[in-house]
């Protein structure tokens, strides 16, 4: 199992509500899913940039992650995802 972080900074919320109405079909298509998501991450160390979102993903392997993003078939729909303001994927390898 290999894991990801999401984060967002939000300009659209409608945008990532209609993303998240379809984001897990599209992430158990590549064997991935939602481990946890909140609207309220708190700095456990220092002084980091806080998400208004942030979610941990799983997945059974890196090559899993990689292909999720570079299906041609989702690609609408992380363009959705990036219209909803900035966002930023972390793959923990």
């Amino acid at each position: 199992m290999i894991y990801a972080v999401f984060k967002a900074n939000l300009k659209n919320p409608q945008a990532l509500g209609e993303y998240r109405e379809q984001a897990g079909a599209a992430l158990a298509k590549h064997g991935g899913k939602v481990e946890h998501a909140t609207p309220s991450a708190q700095a456990l160390d220092g002084a980091p940039s806080l998400p208004d979102v942030a979610a941990l993903l799983s997945f059974p392997s890196a090559e899993a992650a990689q292909s999720w993003i570079d299906d041609p078939e989702l690609a609408d729909l992380h363009a959705l995802r990036r219209s909803a303001g900035e966002t930023e994927i972390l793959l923990l390898t």
